[in-house]
């Protein structure tokens, strides 16, 4: 049952994170200006999850006594973690939107791959996630191929856009991978504190949550931007039409919850290294997708950067392998010494 809920979580992430930067670039290159808005939709989407939070709840009823069952699983204290998770989760999608605004699909996937430095960093020291020699070499080869990207920086500028705006749209996209690589061992360490038995269903919970205070910080940027006043005129001079404007804005929005319900899932299936992993072993998907509809410029650099990503993917996962394979003796020792238990239920 473990498994398989992270292979769907796996899926669920890849949708969100090939399809999220897709649909917001297509908000930005046919007429989009509003960067407020478009963070605000990375997370406006959260109601989507009280559907399979209401399905949880009647799955409880059935299984458990009336008295054991509530609605809403989360204490008070997991439920302030979730909010201030939220508040630096929307910070992060303001950030991420204006990189995404002012450079290319592509490139922004490149840049988002040294996202599991940071994550590889932040784990260690929050979660006290063990490296290894493959994993150590991964990083500095990720590290290595942001630093290649960012050697020609004006190579693939988008036209009418100033050196200074795409400098700065490079500088926001290393700040959202840096902050969402904190975030991520962050809800590790959360699940590990929150002192109740994280189920399936509380996971949920805590994503609507996050989710909820992150469109609330954004929904504050709109109202100081007057984005609410703008909408309607710019849907009208949307370059694919008013109707196309506001379906690829509710598009945008279930396809990150699909991001943000993915990476979640695989924490509490995993860790927080691994949904790290997972997001930048799909960076040669969403590269070949931007380069497919938008037409990309794929230069030099961006192939070196992009060879030396999967470089450091495939270290990773050699050394995991390795790992395992060690691991599988003690293991095996261990429980032939002790009695045997039942294997552990995944609840919701």
């Amino acid at each position: 049952m473990g498994k398989l809920l992270l292979v769907i979580n796996c899926f669920i992430l890849a949708i969100g994170h090939c399809g999220g930067p897709l649909m917001m670039r297509l908000y930005f290159i046919h007429g989009g200006k509003r960067v407020w808005f478009s963070s605000w939709l990375e997370t406006g989407g959260w109601p989507i999850i009280l559907f399979p939070i209401a399905c949880a709840y009647l799955h409880r009823s059935r299984t458990q006594p009336s008295a054991e069952n509530k609605l809403f699983l989360m204490k008070p204290r997991l439920f302030f973690a979730a909010a201030v998770i939220g508040i630096l989760t929307g910070v992060d999608d303001y950030i991420y939107a204006y990189g995404v605004a002012r450079l290319p699909v592509s490139t922004v996937a490149l840049i988002i791959a040294s996202q599991l430095v940071f994550t590889a960093v932040f784990a260690f020291v929050l979660v006290k996630q063990k490296f290894t020699s493959y994993s150590i070499n991964a990083v500095f080869l990720l590290t290595i191929g942001a630093g290649v990207l960012g050697l020609n920086t004006s190579s693939d500028r988008p036209k009418n856009e100033s050196y200074r705006e795409y400098v700065l749209g490079f500088v926001m996209t290393v700040g959202a991978a840096a902050l969402y690589g904190f975030i991520l061992p962050l809800v590790e360490l959360t699940y590990k504190k929150a002192k109740q038995e994280i189920s399936y269903g509380l996971v949920l919970e805590i994503q609507a949550v996050m989710c909820l205070f992150a469109t609330a910080f954004s929904t504050i940027g709109m109202l100081v931007n007057n984005d609410f006043k703008v909408i309607p005129r710019e849907a009208r001079e949307f370059v694919l039409g008013e109707t196309k404007y506001y379906t690829v804005a509710i598009m945008s929005a279930i396809v990150w919850q699909c991001f943000y319900l993915g990476v979640i899932g695989i924490i509490f299936c995993s860790s927080s290294l691994v949904s790290g992993i997972v997001i930048a072993v799909l960076l040669p998907v969403t590269e070949i997708l931007a380069v497919i509809f938008y037409k990309e410029s794929f230069h030099a650099e961006k192939g070196v950067a992009l060879a030396l990503s999967l470089w450091g993917f495939l270290s990773y996962f050699c050394g995991e392998i390795k790992q395992s394979k060690i691991n599988k003796p003690a293991l095996h020792l261990l429980q032939s010494e002790m009695p045997s238990v039942p294997n552990c239920q995944i609840s919701v």
